[in-house]
């Protein structure tokens, strides 16, 4: 039997959105958003009916919670993983509408809200957020202090994605950002990546903030990132890696000791073993780490770091971005030492470099 989504046209689902009947336009909002869930050739046609607009002006004018939910949620699988939705999302008005609904008195309608922020956050095409303004930073720390994961995962995005200068650190630090970012490492599994990536953005190049966040409750933010490496979900651990190389990169008078720059270097080659984005994004984070650190190059000797890299070059076909990094990363051993140059010659890997 075929189901009732599958039997109505993307124009007629259009045009029940702008029905009287409350019902009937929650079931065409319901509609869109199962069509386009995961499938863009969907959105690009939808795009292409106008149905963004559409969406946002139920969005904009609905009082009913499910309403505003359903529509809160069709923006966001518009705009998910697809810069041209987000661009049609924030052409079409939604996105002050969507803010609005983090301050809504039902819990449904505010993580609805707060998810498709979220989605639209992830795309370089959000709209940056200025932190320097006495308002905005009250609402970025309401969002922090909230019981609702997505809506302190929102707070953290917007971090990451808006962060740019180190007048907005100072800011970000003075406000008391990094604290409820660090007590978020012991939150959900959404929280601690959302959190890691804010922390590293806040810091990156920031000696003062290096030294607020080492020094938070005697080390204890510290020793957090140093157990997340072992984290076993893979897109944690790597996040508490960048961390912990931001840090060393940024104030390397902080994690001098060698057994923590070995672990280091050990958990981003096994991370390269990951078949997503996680392994792609490895190689660059452990070329970071030892670009121009001779001391660092030689304990990544020490750890077969040419064999291995080596390994997933002969292993293949890799995606161009990991081979990007992992030829970057051997670049970078082989820049000082001649041991690793004689190393990467000895495995005749060459030819597939060239």
């Amino acid at each position: 039997m075929p189901t009732s989504a599958s039997i109505h046209p993307p124009e007629d689902i259009l045009a029940r959105l702008t029905s009287a009947d409350a019902d009937v336009k929650l079931k065409a909002l319901r509609e869109v958003k199962n069509q386009i869930i995961g499938n863009r050739t969907k959105k690009l046609y939808y795009l292409k009916l106008g149905a963004v607009p559409a969406v946002a002006s139920v969005l904009g004018s609905a009082a009913d919670s499910s309403l505003l939910v359903q529509s809160a949620a069709a923006i966001g699988s518009f705009a998910c993983g697809f810069d041209a939705g987000v661009r049609a999302v924030l052409d079409a008005g939604a996105f002050p509408h969507l803010l609005r609904l983090i301050s809504n008195p039902d819990d449904k309608v505010v993580d609805a809200g707060a998810r498709s922020l979220k989605m639209i956050y992830q795309s370089k095409l959000a709209p940056k957020y200025d932190f320097l303004q006495e308002k905005n930073m009250e609402f970025l720390i309401s969002l922090l202090n909230s019981e609702n994961e997505n809506v302190t995962g929102l707070g953290a995005s917007v971090i990451t994605h808006s962060c740019e200068t180190s007048v907005e650190q100072k800011a970000l630090c003075d406000a008391g950002v990094l604290k409820k970012l660090i007590n978020h490492l012991d939150g959900s599994l959404s929280q601690r990546d959302a959190s890691l990536e804010s922390l590293a953005t806040i810091i990156k190049n920031n000696p003062e903030a290096v030294s607020k966040f080492v020094g938070d409750e005697c080390g204890r933010a510290l020793s957090a990132l140093t157990e997340l490496t072992k984290d076993r979900y893979p897109r944690t651990s790597l996040l508490a890696c960048i961390c912990l190389i931001v840090i060393r990169n940024t104030s390397p008078c902080y994690l001098q000791d060698v057994g923590i720059k070995t672990k280091l270097i050990v958990i981003l080659l096994e991370l390269l073993d990951d078949s997503g984005l996680v392994g792609d994004e490895a190689s660059f984070a452990l070329s970071r780490l030892i670009a121009e650190k001779e001391d660092l190059q030689k304990l990544a000797f020490e750890v077969d770091a040419v064999d291995k890299l080596c390994n997933h070059l002969q292993r293949g076909p890799l995606s161009d971005k990991r081979f990007q990094g992992i030829l970057l990363s051997l670049a970078d051993l082989c820049s000082n030492l001649e041991s690793c140059r004689s190393k990467l010659l000895s495995l005749q890997v060459l030819n597939l470099i060239t």
